[in-house]
């Protein structure tokens, strides 16, 4: 009987991305009594061939033939001492010291294939055996931790070679060239959530600190000692241990950490520092310190923030960050153009500002720091409220990033301007929207109530009613409406007088306001109001408002006010792991027949709306991302070196024809990388799936209906 590798891995937690297709060919499985089973590389043992099995073979390959230790210094199953008597527990693989044969050097654990638990196992056989290095890994996967104390866990980047000290390896220069090609975010697929998770297991959880800000700081000063590093003589990045004491590296990342908060204002107070010991800074460093943050997908910071945050109070206000495929969505069918102003009032981790700064661009948030043009379209154009601290610290960092040390995020509650400080007044102030009679200008000034933006952009909180009668005296949309169904009405006068009209039931406000209003239905009269006429949305609603036959008036007044342009209906499994809410985004624009105004969109009564549901949502029923996969099972690359979620939502095609001009237009010195680069295009775009995708069918419905802000595409 056959078997083959792909076969026995399936259904387990198991896998082989983090080797090699040479190294992965040297595992030979056969038969024996109808069960897999492979020859030990150490001992020459036959062994069934189980996944974790397969896994640790792979391993002993990679210690013989890469890092080239001799068969005498590895024991595989060896008992570990705890205390004076071995203990039942048997570490997976050992590698013994070079002068001392008995003393333990590297132990690997290889059976828990969770991290957590394999992390846990791995320091309780190196406490006893007093290793000081450690790995753990599950194939796909892999943790290398150095032993520095004996409560003290690092993180080093490889273990040593059989030539090679470790202290050499921890002493070792990085170039920012060189941490672009091992990142591990794309060697290893490591999240920085992951990582995070890591640092909480080992160091956050003890160390009575505020593990968001904390984490938000090293991310800050990760994020500058890479836009420095192709500065500096060498190249060389310093956001890494590199044989200093704690004391030492603290200062350095202190350093870098205050030249970041120098050079990208806003974000600190000039008093802030890194409240971690020096210790538990080392960690931190040891963990972060083989990851690139710049071109990486901006995913990757959202999800680790995503964790973050919802662990302390985001989640309970109904507020998740939006998918960057989703917004992605919205910002391909808005089109957004470099002259237009765009907020979003709900910013969150800033997605929606941020990924119309990059389709303005046509690219991405790199290292190299935008140009001029670009810094001031990010600087001037593009703005962000949110009411929650820690989401605007990440909303102004990644703006401020992009805007080369400016920006306009701004930490108010959008539905209550008249509470606003001074820095969002002045920094809102231009872009209020100017009327003709001058008592109507004088409110404006005075109230902030309506704005002169052409896009906004934004998923408002869900969750919990605004009861403050300040807030709610301010809006239609909180007023008590009367329902009277035309079909039922008495009286000829009213039947006359409503005779032509295309509803079927009418709304009238009875001039009360009710005692409460769902939060987002107040954003949806807020953002209509920082619209310019002619302006257009994107808007990610509760799929409720959209059918509940008491949400009605809220319908009446969209149409009112707004041409629907689309509705697009979310999977349920979107924002999960947080909550399985069903979603769908309303895009809209501005009535306005007056060209002078803004962009033309004359009231009419009859006009095609685009409908949409996706049907690949990009996620599983647990929240997890699902990617593109290769033929062996394996996360598609694309040509950045990010892994593709499996989605519906546009057509990744479209994305991969921008990455091979930007990579293309960067190497075309250079033919060897220009074919290189020109195969990997082809080869990924095999395995994209074949699908209708919804942005795509909306540009071409906007095409065709003439929508203005299409038009200039023809």
């Amino acid at each position: 009987m056959e078997y083959t590798l792909q076969d026995i891995l399936q259904s387990s937690e198991y896998d082989l991305t983090i080797f090699k297709a040479e190294e992965i060919a040297e595992i030979s499985i056969h038969d024996k009594k109808g069960k897999p089973h492979l020859f030990d590389f150490i001992d020459g043992k036959e062994r069934p061939a189980k996944p974790e099995e397969i896994v640790r073979q792979l391993v002993l390959y990679r210690l013989l033939n890469t890092y080239k230790y001799p068969k005498s210094r590895i024991a595989v199953e060896k008992g570990v001492y705890f205390g004076s008597t071995i203990n039942e527990k048997r570490a997976d693989i050992v590698v013994y010291d070079k002068d001392d044969h008995k003393a333990v050097y590297i132990i690997f654990e290889i059976k828990k294939p969770k991290r957590k638990d394999g992390v846990e196992q791995l320091k309780s056989y190196c406490n006893a055996e007093g290793a000081p290095i450690a790995v753990w890994t599950n194939g796909a996967e892999e943790v290398i931790l150095h032993r520095s104390d004996p409560n003290l866990y690092e993180s080093i980047s490889d273990i040593p070679r059989v030539d090679q000290t470790l202290a050499a390896l921890i002493d070792k220069k990085v170039t920012i060239d060189d941490l672009t090609k091992t990142n591990k975010l794309v060697s290893e697929k490591w999240t920085l959530k992951k990582v995070i998770l890591d640092l909480e297991n080992l160091v956050l959880a003890n160390a009575g600190v505020d593990a968001f800000e904390e984490v938000f700081k090293l991310i800050y000063a990760k994020l500058y000692d890479e836009s420095q590093a192709k500065k500096r003589k060498g190249k060389l990045v310093e956001f890494r241990r590199a044989g200093e004491t704690p004391t030492e590296l603290y200062d350095k990342i202190s350093n870098l950490f205050d030249e970041a908060r120098e050079k990208w204002k806003g974000v600190f107070l000039p008093g802030d520092k890194i409240d971690l010991t020096p210790d538990a800074l080392a960690v931190c460093v040891s963990f972060m310190q083989d990851i690139k943050l710049f071109n990486s997908n901006l995913q990757v910071i959202d999800e680790a923030f995503e964790y973050l945050v919802t662990q302390i109070s985001k989640g309970a206000k109904g507020q998740y960050f939006t998918p960057r495929y989703v917004i992605d969505m919205a910002v391909k069918m808005l089109n957004p153009k470099e002259h237009e102003y765009m907020i979003d009032t709900a910013a969150g981790s800033c997605g929606f500002t941020v990924h119309t700064i990059f389709h303005v661009w046509g690219g991405e948030l790199t290292s190299d720091g935008p140009t001029r043009d670009q810094a001031e379209y990010a600087s001037e154009h593009v703005y962000g409220l949110d009411f929650d601290a820690r989401s605007v610290k990440i909303a102004k960092a990644l703006n401020l990033i992009a805007g080369d040390g400016r920006t306009k995020v701004f930490r108010v509650n959008s539905l209550a301007p008249f509470q606003w400080d001074a820095e969002a007044k002045v920094g809102l102030k231009d872009r209020l929207r100017e009327f003709d009679k001058a008592a109507e200008r004088k409110d404006n000034e005075e109230n902030y109530n309506d704005f002169n933006f052409d896009l906004v952009m934004t998923n408002p909180p869900f969750a919990g009613d605004v009861s403050d009668s300040r807030i709610l005296h301010r809006y239609e949309l909180a007023k008590q409406w009367k329902t009277i169904d035309l079909d039922k009405m008495e009286g000829q006068l009213y039947r006359e007088q409503y005779a032509e009209s295309r509803y079927r039931q009418i709304y009238h406000e009875t001039g009360k306001w009710n005692q409460k209003q769902s939060r987002d239905v107040l954003f949806i009269e807020r953002n209509l109001r920082f619209l310019k006429p002619g302006g257009r949305m994107a808007i990610v609603l509760p799929q409720g408002r959209f059918n509940n036959v008491t949400d009605g008036f809220v319908r009446k007044y969209i149409a009112d006010n707004a041409r629907i342009l689309a509705v697009v209906g979310l999977h349920v499994n979107t924002f999960k792991p947080h909550t399985g809410t069903k979603t769908s985004v309303l895009f809209l624009q501005k009535w306005n027949d007056d060209p002078k105004a803004g962009a033309l969109c004359p009231k009419i009564e009859n006009y095609p709306i685009f409908f949409a549901t996706s049907e690949h949502s990009g996620k599983d029923n647990s929240g997890e991302y699902l990617f593109v996969k290769d033929e062996e099972g394996k996360p598609l690359l694309d040509l950045f070196n990010h892994q593709i979620v499996d989605q519906d939502l546009y057509d990744f095609r479209n994305v991969l024809e921008q990455q091979l001009d930007k990579v293309q237009g960067r190497d075309q010195d250079v033919p060897e990388l220009m074919e290189y680069h020109g195969r990997r295009y082809v080869e990924i775009l095999k395995h994209l799936p074949q699908r209708k995708t919804i942005a795509e069918a909306f540009i071409k419905f906007a095409k065709d209906n003439d929508l203005s802000f299409w038009e200039e595409e023809d």
